[in-house]
C-alpha cells in the first residue's frame, strides 16, 4: 500500500478533538476538493506493507509486542488520505488493529461504500457541499451503514454550503442517525488560494436554525502553523 505519512499528534476534528492519536495517512484521492487542505497526499507517498504499517503505528502509539493496545500510550488510531478507501488494504489494516484492541477511526469522503469496514471501526463520513467542486459525489448506501458510533462531517465555504448541509441534515434525520453532526468550516489557505468561512457566521446560522449539530473547528490549525504537514 501506498502511505504518504504516519504520525502522532492530537485528533483536530470531531468528538475525539484534543485526544493524541496516531495517524496514517494513505496516498490517493479521487476527488479533487477546491479547499482541499491537504493535496500533497495526491500522489507519490511510499510503499509500506501491512505489517510496517501496523508496526510504525506500534512505536507511536507505544504499544508493547503482545500487549493490549487499549492500554498503550496513545490507543486511537485515524486512517485518512487522500481517500483511504481506494487502497484495498486498508480492509486488512483496520482488521489488525481492531484485533490487538486499538480503537480506530476512519475518515473518508463519502464518496466510497463504507460497509466493507469492520462495524467497529468508527466511520467519520463526509458529505460533499456544492462550493466543495464535488457535489453529488456522497454514496447514499452509506446512510443505511452508519450508526450510533459513527459522525458525519460537512465541510462548509459558503452560506450555500450551509443551506445544503442544513436541508440533508434535516431531510435524513442525520442527528438520530449518528453520534454527532458536525459543521466545519473551511479554514482561510495560507497561501490565499481560497478564502475560509467565518466561524461566528457559521454559529450564528446554527442557533438561528436550532439545527443540533456541533460546529467542528480544525484545532491543530490553531496549535501548529495552518500549513504544517504531519500533525
Amino acid at each position: 500500500m501506498f502511505i504518504t505519512e504516519i504520525f502522532k499528534s492530537i485528533q483536530g476534528e470531531g468528538t475525539r478533538a484534543g485526544l493524541p492519536c496516531v495517524f496514517v495517512r494513505l496516498t490517493g484521492c479521487n476527488l479533487r476538493c477546491t479547499w482541499c487542505d491537504t493535496a500533497y497526499a495526491f500522489h507519490g507517498g511510499k510503499k509500506m506493507s501491512v505489517d510496517e504499517v501496523l508496526a510504525r503505528v506500534d512505536e507511536l502509539a507505544g504499544r508493547r509486542a503482545s500487549s493490549d493496545a487499549a492500554r498503550a500510550t496513545v490507543p486511537l488510531v485515524e486512517l485518512t488520505g487522500g481517500e483511504p478507501l481506494l487502497q484495498e488494504e486498508i480492509y486488512e489494516v483496520a482488521e489488525k488493529l481492531l484485533a490487538v484492541g486499538y480503537t480506530v477511526m476512519i475518515e473518508t469522503s463519502g464518496e466510497r461504500f463504507v460497509g466493507r469496514l469492520p462495524q467497529e471501526v468508527i466511520k467519520i463520513v463526509d458529505v460533499k457541499c456544492p462550493d466543495s467542486g464535488e457535489a453529488d459525489t456522497f454514496e447514499m448506501k452509506n446512510l443505511e451503514i452508519i450508526g450510533g458510533q459513527d459522525e458525519v462531517k460537512f465541510v462548509l465555504s459558503t452560506r450555500r454550503d450551509y443551506e445544503f448541509a442544513r436541508d440533508f441534515t434535516r431531510q435524513h434525520r442525520l442527528a438520530e442517525r449518528v453520534r454527532a453532526v458536525l459543521f466545519s468550516p473551511v479554514f482561510d489557505d495560507p497561501e490565499g488560494k481560497w478564502q475560509g468561512l467565518q466561524p461566528r457566521d457559521l454559529v450564528e446560522w446554527i442557533l438561528a436554525d436550532g439545527l443540533p449539530v456541533r460546529l467542528g473547528l480544525q484545532l491543530h490549525k490553531f496549535v501548529w502553523d495552518p500549513a504544517t504537514k504531519g500533525v
